[in-house]
């Protein structure tokens, strides 16, 4: 099958619809990151609780990634991803009618807001099982970059809390959130080759081969980067530079956009030259900036070219990450998108807690910078450890015609 033929080889509807499902869930779901330094001053946050807050979302989301994982292999992706929909939905409603005057409540919101981050592991399976092995890179970063939701809450929130009401914007969200849902219903469908459910432990057996512990790890540096940098630097930019919310939020949005549209190049340059030697480069270029920005850079402006560049490394990067897991695992798609998603998801909350920590300790964000840009190092070393056994087992021409 030549390249060009991708629109022809898969069914667009269901990707397109999978990618405004999951770019409105993301939204959502890294919402109290632009509104945290208003709540924060309602609430008299510190900074570690701040971090706490805007990373609990991320660790909730990354463990119901398992769960729903496991429920897109049972009930199929568009029955789960209705699910965690009205999930969501409802949580949202609770937020917006209830009474959010402290913190333990934020904390609970954040856990609400999980489900929405559990979204991957819905429209990725979906997006999937409806191409070849050799479009998986491409259908994978079209569906992926639905994290660019996380751009429109950076770039709106702060601006919608300052004339609704922080707890208003939750419930603006409400109908976005419904849109998307009524799009789902009618555009998406399942594939009608996905394979058949497996038991709980027949899933766990994945867990055993080292392969799945690798792109776990993997994608903990690339999307954790990428989500927890999302969720944490509308805060940074406040307390660094001393923008107003609302800057802060545009310049947020400039870099998490930057992240999100690259995922799509992420995946076509892994179909074309690898995706072992497209994550090889991005790591050492996150890695590169990740340092440069933890130097403390003189102007709000020099900060964003870097941490625009820094996203786009690791947006690139999550693409290619995406690549490789389908020709690995395709008859484990369902569960394995849910543990490789957690993995991401543990890796954002580790970083935005991590800020918010060393923040509040040595009062500044260099050493959580420079913490996780050995992780891109050391993800780099190891990923060049497996290349050959890697490209000379399951990607080998006698097993697939992507390129590994």
């Amino acid at each position: 099958m030549q390249k060009t033929s991708f629109w022809k080889a898969g069914h667009t509807p269901t990707l397109l619809a999978a990618f405004f499902y999951f770019d409105l869930s993301f939204m959502v779901w890294v919402i109290l990151g632009p509104l945290a330094i208003q709540i924060a001053k309602d609430l008299g946050l510190s900074a570690s609780q701040k971090g706490l807050m805007v990373a609990t979302p991320l660790l909730a989301g990354a463990l119901l990634r398992i769960a729903m994982g496991v429920l897109v292999d049972h009930l199929k992706p568009k029955r789960a991803g209705v699910i965690g929909q009205v999930i969501v939905i409802g949580g949202l409603l609770w937020a917006w009618l209830g009474t959010l005057q402290s913190y333990g409540s934020m904390l609970l919101l954040g856990l609400l807001l999980g489900v929405a981050g559990a979204a991957f592991a819905v429209a990725l399976p979906l997006a999937s099982r409806c191409y070849p092995p050799e479009h998986q890179g491409t259908a994978l970063g079209i569906a992926g970059a639905g994290n660019s939701g996380t751009a429109f809450a950076a770039l709106f929130a702060p601006s919608l809390a300052i004339a609704f009401g922080w707890q208003n914007v939750l419930g603006l969200c409400l109908l976005p959130l419904g849109v998307a849902l009524i799009v789902y219903l009618v555009f998406a469908k399942d594939a009608p080759s996905a394979p058949a459910p497996k038991s709980m432990l027949e899933y766990l057996q994945v867990l055993k081969d080292r392969d799945a512990w690798g792109l776990m790890f993997f994608y903990s540096v690339t999307f954790g980067g990428f989500s927890g940098l999302a969720s944490s630097l509308t805060i940074y930019f406040n307390s660094e530079y001393g923008l107003s919310p609302v800057q802060a939020g545009y310049f947020t949005a400039a870099c998490v956009l930057a992240g999100s549209l690259v995922r799509p190049f992420g995946g076509w340059l892994a179909d074309r030259i690898g995706g072992i030697r497209a994550l090889s480069m991005m790591y050492f270029l996150a890695a590169l900036f990740l340092l440069a920005a933890s130097f403390g850079l003189k102007s709000a402006v020099a900060a964003v070219v870097v941490f625009v560049c820094a996203m786009l490394s690791l947006g690139t990067g999550n693409g290619a990450v995406f690549q490789l897991v389908p020709q690995r695992f395709r008859h484990e798609i369902g569960v394995m998108t849910g543990l490789v998603g957690m993995a991401g998801g543990v890796g954002g909350f580790y970083l935005a807690a991590s800020l918010g920590y060393t923040k509040q300790l040595t009062g500044s964000y260099q050493l959580g910078l420079t913490l996780f840009a050995g992780l891109a190092i050391i993800a780099l070393v190891g990923l060049t450890a497996v290349k050959a056994r890697w490209r000379t087992t399951w990607g080998s021409a006698a097993m697939t015609t992507a390129k590994i």
